[in-house]
Formats: structure tokens, C-alpha cells, sequence
């Protein structure tokens, strides 16, 4: 069984299948790119909670940033963020994201009970 949870036109907040929620992209506004990140974890722990998963349940997590030069902000606030021994799978890249403003984006899969 499928089950989308705030589905709208273009893209659903979570999908969920087969023991897995697949959470949309998340971006924020902000100054930093430190901001842009707690912003963004701030909600996907909000949307993890919604999915019935935590951190400790992600699975893998890619992360596209616009300026390669934003790397070592974003893991200032990432390494706080994941919990000790339960790391996902990450990936890491550049991007053009969808307004220029933005920083970062996260796309989250975890497991959910």
C-alpha cells in the first residue's frame, strides 16, 4: 500500500511504502547557510514525526547546495543535528535550487514503524 500525506498537485510532503517514508525536498530562507540548514532540519524532525520515524531512522539523505563553498557551514550544523551512530547514507552536490535566495535543499528517506 501506498499513502501519500499532504498530497497537492505537483509532489506529496511524504510518501510512505513498504516501511519507508520518502520525504519531499525541503529548502528555507535565511541570511547563512547555517540558517538554511537549522531551518530545513527543523522541519523535516516535524515532518520525520508526521512520517512515524525519527533521525535515528533516516535512511539516506541528499543534500544539493548552490555553492559548493557553503560545505563546511552546512556540516557545522549537520554534524549537531545527526545523532551519534546513526548516520544515513549521504550524498552531497551542487545545484541551480528553484529561486536564487535558496542555499540548500534536503530530500530524506527513513524508515518509519
Amino acid at each position: 500500500m501506498i499513502e501519500r500525506i499532504d498530497a497537492g498537485v505537483r509532489s506529496s510532503k511524504i510518501v510512505k511504502h513498504n516501511g519507508v517514508a520518502y520525504i519531499t525536498g525541503q529548502v528555507a530562507e535565511g541570511e547563512t547557510i547555517q540558517e538554511q540548514v537549522q531551518i530545513c532540519l527543523d522541519k523535516i524532525d516535524a515532518l520525520l514525526v508526521q512520517a512515524g520515524s525519527s533521525r535515528e531512522k533516516m535512511l539516506r539523505v541528499t543534500i544539493w547546495l548552490a555553492d559548493m563553498s557553503d560545505f563546511a557551514g552546512l556540516n557545522e550544523v549537520w554534524n549537531a543535528w545527526v545523532p551519534a551512530g546513526h548516520a544515513p547514507a549521504r550524498a552531497c552536490g551542487e545545484a541551480k535550487l528553484a529561486r536564487a535566495e535558496l542555499k540548500v535543499e534536503f530530500i530524506v528517506d527513513a524508515a518509519y514503524d
